[in-house]
């Protein structure tokens, strides 16, 4: 029985230890290899002093190093800290001062970049760097070394003891307000989050699960964790462009494709090759459009659709079955395997079917909270009594600040995120609704509604679009084929031409917070 999330890869090696476990650029390897490197990094780590529960933070873009020093963390008894490839070295440094990083690995020419920032790191005593030099020399109070002088790291300590519920990683997500929050999460969140993916998606060894979203994003490393679960193949890729992943699932023969909207607006776009080897693909991060969803099937008529639904906080909530797409195409699905959905008032009592209520997570998926946050842990992680009657203690569920609804067969729809929802003339309105019917419209390619301050109507309406295949947009007779399909109150009271995609945050995701800041003042002089 695995109970520590590093436990599936050595689990996986004794069964098949010459199968296939991580691809990069070519390079490959074996199961067996994989549990010998991850091995090396948590001896490397113990002898540099890592205490229990200590953070190893790794700041490198996807490759084998990567994959093996967060697993060699956890191996060790630390957490590992996945941080973004995309952040800037102050974003890099709050994150390790926020949590406390004793151990980075990273490479020589993003080292270059951070130097000065990790001056004022105060609890790192050590920078492992991957392809530089082994001369060892210090950085305010950390010691530089080589990757290559620590590989020959001997048993000589022994790992801590760790039990599944102690920590294992902590995420870093971007909130409403504020700074960005640690999530941590134990090994049984994320061993039982793997398992649960992993059995809906029916995952095999034979699986090939391409790697294409930040292992910093949970929905990115998961594709490692129910990869290593399984005994499939992992291939990481850093794409540039969208056609890129095309081409490398014809290469390395994918099975398994994972993605935010955004990239599947750019992928349903392009030609697939007519034998697609794609079993199945999986959406979150967003609602994926209608019009997308509709233009991926006819382009992989063979491949699963997979519509899911989930935060950091609880890793993963709901799905809908392949099955039930043709019925259902707008719904989140239902809850996944060893998990309960609840929509609920703000009192905690049930919502009945189709009124509007707060989606609530409990059961074994449930992180432990945020980083050294007491105050906002308090306002999203709170204690319920679970159904049966009679038990004296209470349990921790997650209150995802996401507004959803539940049919009368207990299948949920998103309505709209909470700190999202557009405010205007006394209607709450749906950014998602809005979007919905944008992305219907012939020549769009991505869109965002903003509530956007207004002097008049407390928030106005305003939607940022992009065309698609580079045609052009015309925001005037948008907004004219918007009318037939929108109330007066939801109609945009401004369109916005975006040449080119808009713009991502990490995670991949559009990023509204930069553009809401863009267009925060274009209606300060507006008297009506």
């Amino acid at each position: 029985m695995t109970d520590l999330i590093h436990e599936f890869a050595f689990s996986s090696a004794d069964r098949t230890p010459e199968a296939e476990a991580l691809v990069y650029q070519g390079k490959r390897l074996s199961y067996s290899a994989l549990a010998a490197g991850i091995e090396r990094c948590a001896n490397a780590y113990l002898e540099l002093g890592l205490a229990r529960g200590e953070r190893v933070a790794v700041y490198l873009e996807k490759r084998h190093e990567t994959v093996l020093s967060l697993f060699g963390a956890s191996r060790a008894g630390g957490a590992f800290v996945p941080v973004n490839p995309l952040l800037k070295p102050e974003q890099v440094a709050y994150i390790m001062n926020d949590c406390n990083v004793r151990i980075l690995v990273t490479s020589a020419d993003r080292l270059r970049l951070l130097e000065e920032a990790l001056h004022h790191c105060r609890d790192l005593h050590t920078v492992l760097v991957v392809g530089g030099t082994d001369e060892r020399r210090q950085i305010g109070g950390a010691t530089v070394i080589g990757w290559e002088a620590v590989q020959a790291a001997g048993a000589g300590r022994a790992r801590h003891r760790v039990i599944d519920t102690d920590m294992t990683a902590i995420l870093y997500t971007s909130g409403s307000t504020g700074k960005p929050k640690g999530v941590v999460l134990s090994h049984r969140n994320m061993v039982a989050g793997a398992r649960s993916v992993a059995s809906y998606l029916e995952n095999t060894p034979e699986d090939r699960i391409l790697a294409v979203l930040p292992l910093s994003f949970d929905y990115g490393l998961s594709q490692l964790t129910t990869a290593f679960h399984t005994g499939a193949t992992a291939v990481l890729m850093n794409h540039l462009l969208a056609r890129d992943i095309v081409k490398a699932v014809e290469a390395e023969r994918i099975t398994g494709l994972a993605a935010v909207p955004p990239l599947w607006i750019q992928l349903a776009d392009l030609q697939w090759p007519e034998q697609a080897t794609i079993r199945y693909f999986t959406n979150s991060g967003g609602a994926m459009p209608r019009a997308t969803l509709d233009r991926l099937r006819a382009a992989l008529p063979r491949a699963k659709p997979y519509l899911m639904y989930g935060l950091t906080e609880a890793f993963r909530s709901t799905y809908l079955p392949p099955s039930e797409v043709d019925r259902h195409p707008d719904s989140m699905g239902k809850a996944i395997p060893n998990a309960e959905i609840m929509v609920l008032r703000p009192d905690g009592s049930e919502c009945a079917p189709n009124e509007p209520g707060e989606l609530v997570h409990r059961g074994a998926l449930v992180s432990l909270g945020y980083w050294n946050d007491t105050q906002k842990t308090a306002e999203r992680f709170k204690p319920i009594r679970p159904a049966q009657h009679g038990l004296p203690l209470v349990e921790m569920a997650v209150w995802s600040g996401d507004t959803v609804r539940a049919d009368e067969e207990g299948f949920l729809y998103f309505i709209s995120r909470n700190d999202e929802m557009i405010k205007t003339s006394g209607y709450r309105v749906s950014p998602t609704e809005v979007e919905e019917v944008m992305y219907g419209r012939e020549g769009v390619g991505e869109a965002a509604a903003l509530g956007i301050s207004h002097p008049v109507l407390g928030q106005a309406i305003v939607v940022v679009v992009s065309p698609r295949d580079g045609a052009p947009l015309d925001a005037e007779k948008l907004l004219a084929a918007c009318k037939p399909h929108l109330p007066n109150y939801m109609l945009p009271n401004r369109i916005i031409v975006w040449e080119g995609s808009l713009p991502r945050n990490p995670n991949g995701k559009i990023d509204r917070k930069l553009l809401a800041t863009q267009y925060a003042n274009i209606f300060a002089d507006t008297k009506e």
